[in-house]
């Protein structure tokens, strides 16, 4: 009962303090990308907390797996650098009781990384591709911010203001340049205001302003002051429903059984069969030479996991790009690592039943 009690303790404190570090990661990074994109014109800015937020719940599940890991790597290793498997080992524990504690504490985990994978994620992505879709089905003049350049639908026109009113149906200090061919026209205008027609077209007219008439290749313009100016506004583009298979639902995927969406089921159910799999893989993995540093089997543990996801993505890809069977790939890499990790568990059980020691050890006693 202590030895259970003292892991869960340890594993517990261990994997809140991990989660919370690559959380911070994670969102931090993220607002660095959207506060990009947003600067660019290529997101509302009014959207941003929205789309870190729904980003956050489709990089769960990944974190979840990787404080899974690192939480029982970490933890399994002071154990053996503070001498406490010594302890347990001499009072007859195996490395082997140490599976059923481990997995007890993985259960929630590998639950809730299910749940959001197959459910909270693909609503996430959802979300995102419509915020996406919505914006990119704004007006040209919508999607104007006050001191930004920002280029029309058609990317015939570059429209520059310096405020807008809060009903976005007024504008102030404004610059528009359109280039057709080699014809060059430059508007600049005190104000305007945004109007409808009955036919729904919408235009920017323009008041108190000059107009420059040009060609590119030449240096002359011709210039033109108006009272009233009237710009049609480019019509929003219209913009496909988003048929990407991370955006579907289980059922969706289930009941249309094409390659890209048997490529996202093993994606989707590989995650939670990766965070048992990479759990009793951080239980050998644990015991270290102390002459090699404390450091060695993070390091080990970093690439393993690497290479892990990096393999169970490409046998996403090739599942759906029909390269290899989804009978095949759905099971191929995590029978792969549990063969590794069953390798590691015989080797360490094998040598503390034939009494090995480090060579060091040795030589001191």
């Amino acid at each position: 009962m202590l030895f259970k009690k003292t892991l869960r303790r340890d594993l517990a404190n261990l994997a809140g303090v991990v989660f919370s570090t690559l959380f911070v990661i994670m969102v931090t990074t993220t607002l660095i990308r959207t506060l990009g994109r947003a600067a660019s014109g290529r997101v509302d800015t009014a959207g941003i907390v929205p789309l870190i937020a729904f980003a956050a719940i489709n990089f769960l599940p990944v974190l979840l797996v990787l404080t899974l890991y690192i939480s029982i790597l970490m933890a399994l290793t002071r154990a053996h650098r503070d001498s406490e498997m010594v302890i347990w080992f001499s009072s007859g524990r195996s490395l082997l009781d140490f599976i059923s504690p481990v997995l007890a504490f993985a259960a929630p985990f590998v639950l809730l990384i299910a749940a959001l994978s197959f459910t909270l994620a693909p609503w996430a992505n959802r979300q995102i591709a419509e915020y996406q879709q919505r914006f990119e089905q704004r007006q040209d003049v919508s999607k104007v911010s006050a001191g930004q350049f920002r280029e029309s639908a058609a990317a015939s026109r570059v429209f520059f203001v310096e405020s807008i009113s809060e009903d976005e149906r007024s504008v102030r200090n404004v610059f528009v340049t359109q280039q057709r061919g080699e014809n060059l026209s430059i508007v600049v205008s005190a104000g305007g205001q945004i109007t409808g027609e009955p036919d729904g077209e919408r235009f920017l007219v323009l008041e108190k302003g000059r107009r420059y008439d040009g060609r590119t290749a030449a240096a002359e313009f011709r210039v033109m002051e108006f009272e009233r100016y009237g710009l049609r506004i480019d019509p929003a583009m219209p913009v496909a429903d988003d048929q990407s298979a991370k955006s579907r639902t289980m059922t969706q995927l289930l009941a249309e059984p094409n390659a890209r969406h048997r490529g996202e089921l093993i994606w989707r159910l590989g995650l939670p069969v990766s965070a048992v799999a990479l759990a009793l893989f951080a239980i050998p993995l644990s015991s270290f030479n102390p002459r090699v540093g404390r450091s060695i089997n993070l390091i080990v543990a970093l690439l393993v996991y690497v290479v892990y996801s990096n393999l169970l993505s490409l046998s996403q890809v090739w599942v759906a790009q029909g390269r290899i069977a989804f009978s095949l790939g759905v099971w191929l890499i995590h029978a792969v690592l549990l063969l590794i990790v069953a390798v590691l568990f015989w080797r360490r059980v094998a040598l503390v039943r034939l009494g090995w020691r480090w060579p060091w050890r040795r030589a001191v006693t």
